[in-house]
C-alpha cells in the first residue's frame, strides 16, 4: 500500500509542478478554476501524507472513529481513507 501510496502522492507533485507555467490566466474563471483545482491536489497530497504517517505508525486502515477496522476494499479505492463504512 506505502509504494501506491507514495506512486500516487510523486503524480499529484510533478502534475502540480508542470500546470505553474500554465497559471497566467487568460480569464478570472480559469484562474479560479486552476486555483480549485490546486487546492484539491494539495488537500489529497495531505491526506496521502497523513495515511503514510498512519502505515508508519502502525495505525493504518483502522477508523479514527470508532477504531475498527477498516475494509481492504475500501482502502484498495482510496488509500488515504480514515473512516469505515459505518462511521463515513
Amino acid at each position: 500500500m506505502t509504494a501506491i501510496i507514495q506512486r500516487e502522492i510523486d503524480a499529484l507533485k510533478q502534475l502540480s509542478e508542470t500546470t505553474k507555467p500554465s497559471r497566467a490566466p487568460v480569464m478570472l474563471d480559469q484562474q479560479s478554476m486552476e486555483l480549485a483545482t490546486e487546492e484539491r491536489r494539495q488537500q489529497r497530497l495531505l491526506a496521502l501524507t497523513a495515511a503514510l504517517r498512519r502505515i508508519e505508525a502502525g495505525d493504518y486502515g483502522f477508523c479514527l472513529k470508532c477504531d475498527g477496522d477498516i475494509a481492504s476494499g475500501r482502502l484498495a479505492v482510496d488509500p488515504a481513507v480514515t473512516l469505515c463504512i459505518d462511521c463515513a
